[in-house]
């Protein structure tokens, strides 16, 4: 199948010399914005650039069908073909380098919806660039990543959003606002949990090397990551089960699911993590894991104070204990999940998103609405924000500057779990994003493949493992990654 941009015959010298230009300090602005500081006037539309269109990308699109959508760029254009009848005046793309350098000057904004490990990438040259961003969840596949993407968003005060909606949702702010009011006092242990995964974890590399189809470019689809041969099981959505490009059931779902957690305990980097899980394979994420985060004693609020909390993650079937008091029969999972905020005075649960929060005493507070309500959509929040000028602008319900900081959390302990073997509590310096107890000398190994035997009733077990590797060196390349030659991030601003 050929495309308007030939596959990924993009000049990176032209792209390049693009980047380069921006970072020099060179920002275009379209001819229909007004003002020269990037506000649009409400009554006008955006030139939207949807990255990553034939799962959530359409969703989010299709919430925001009202604007200009100018360009629509995908690696799979059979998933994406839906997208591409949708918008049929839109410019089609194989590689998001060549849009940007053929169609910068036309786009405002850009919807990046690919998989997990491109996020920072695609999203970091648009806001470069000056573009408003609007990134799915997670927001990143790193630590590094995400404290990047805040600091673009920083510099360049374009309007920034995740993609965890709930943020945006009436079940955050009565959870908020009740922690806020004192109704369940202190909080020092949170159990939240998931019921995903619904896609494959838990599998060995696929042996079988299989062509790749005319309407998939591998290459670009692999971006950053180690080369793999193809093989249907990686793509699409399924990839979200496989280290080098998802972040499997915690990275899914704890955006959706901690956030209330992080903005109602008002918190930022964790002091200690660790990870246990089913069998740890070296390229595929277990079926169910644990995950347990230590943060520290913050800053009392008028009505509460904020003590040393731990906070629990299960997934993969793995569900808290009921407490004394819940109601029999009562289903903890509400919408794919669920989190129990112990507090010193009451329990308050909710599900999903924040869903439907309740106190564990029958109580139903009224405290003073303290938080922004949006009445739009959660992209089109994202819009009006867009629309407004750095100075005036009242931040949509995720802006990079807090959905930075809490995807670093979430992606702590993704590394937590792939650091199990080192069988320790971690301890963590967020602000120099690095592990402090690591020693030189301690080594991990993981599994490659997973395999037994049964002879006379009794299984052999005969797993292949890697050779043993530097534990300290590991935990750096997943704090922050290294790219697959080609591939480079803007540099982090001071």
């Amino acid at each position: 199948m050929k495309s308007e941009d030939s596959r990924s015959n993009i000049s990176r010298r032209s792209f390049i010399g693009t980047t380069a230009a921006v970072t020099a300090g060179f920002t275009i602005i379209p001819s229909h914005v007004v003002g020269g500081l990037g506000y649009t006037a409400p009554s006008d539309k955006l030139n939207i650039a949807g990255i990553g269109v034939g799962g959530m990308g359409r969703s989010n699109l299709r919430n925001i069908e009202e604007q200009n959508i100018v360009a629509l760029c995908d690696v799979d254009w059979k998933y994406a073909i839906n997208t591409f009848k949708d918008y049929p005046g839109a410019r089609k793309y194989w590689d998001w380098r060549r849009m940007y350098d053929e169609m910068g000057e036309s786009i405002d904004a850009v919807v990046v919806a690919t998989a997990d490990h491109t996020h920072a990438l695609v999203a970091a040259h648009a806001m470069a660039m000056g573009k408003h961003t609007y990134v799915q969840k997670p927001l990143t596949h790193s630590v590094y990543e995400s404290r990047l993407l805040t600091k673009l968003a920083e510099k360049h005060q374009v309007a920034t959003s995740m993609g965890n909606q709930g943020s945006s949702g009436e079940g955050v702010n009565l959870v908020v606002e009740w922690i806020l009011n004192g109704e369940i006092g202190e909080v020092r242990k949170v159990e939240a949990f998931t019921d995903r995964p619904i896609w494959p974890q838990g599998l060995n590399i696929p042996k079988e090397k299989m062509p790749v189809p005319d309407t998939l470019n591998w290459d670009l689809f692999t971006g950053p990551a180690e080369m793999n041969d193809y093989n249907e099981i990686y793509t699409p959505w399924n990839w979200r089960g496989w280290w080098d490009y998802g972040t499997g059931a915690l990275g899914d779902m704890a955006c959706h699911i901690l956030h209330p957690v992080f903005v109602g305990l008002q918190l930022k980097y964790p002091t200690r993590v660790q990870g246990s899980s089913t069998l740890l394979l070296t390229e595929c994420a277990p079926n169910a894991q644990m995950v347990k985060y230590v943060f520290p004693k913050r800053k009392a609020a008028k009505k509460v104070k904020f003590p040393e909390v731990e906070v629990t993650w299960y997934d993969g079937g793995l569900e808290p204990m009921k407490p004394v008091g819940w109601p029999g029969g009562k289903d903890m999972n509400n919408s794919g999940g669920g989190v129990l905020f112990h507090g010193s005075k009451d329990t308050l649960i909710c599900g999903c998103y924040g869903k439907d929060p309740w106190l564990l005493s029958g109580k139903t507070p009224e405290p003073p609405k303290v938080r922004r309500r949006v009445e739009a959509s959660h992209e089109m929040d994202w819009i009006r924000a867009c629309k407004e000028s750095p100075g005036n602008r009242v931040e949509t319900a995720s802006p990079f500057s807090e959905a930075g900081p809490f995807n670093e959390m979430v992606v702590m302990g993704v590394n937590a779990v792939r650091l199990q073997g080192l069988n320790k509590e971690l301890e963590w310096d967020g602000e120099n994003m690095k592990f402090t107890n690591l020693s030189d000398s301690e080594e991990l190994r993981t599994v490659i493949e997973d395999g037994f035997n049964i002879e006379d009733g009794h299984p052999t077990f005969n797993k292949e493992w890697t050779n043993p590797f530097s534990a300290k060196e590991f935990a750096a390349e997943l704090v922050k990654h290294t790219y697959r030659d080609g591939w480079k991030l803007p540099d982090m601003p001071a």
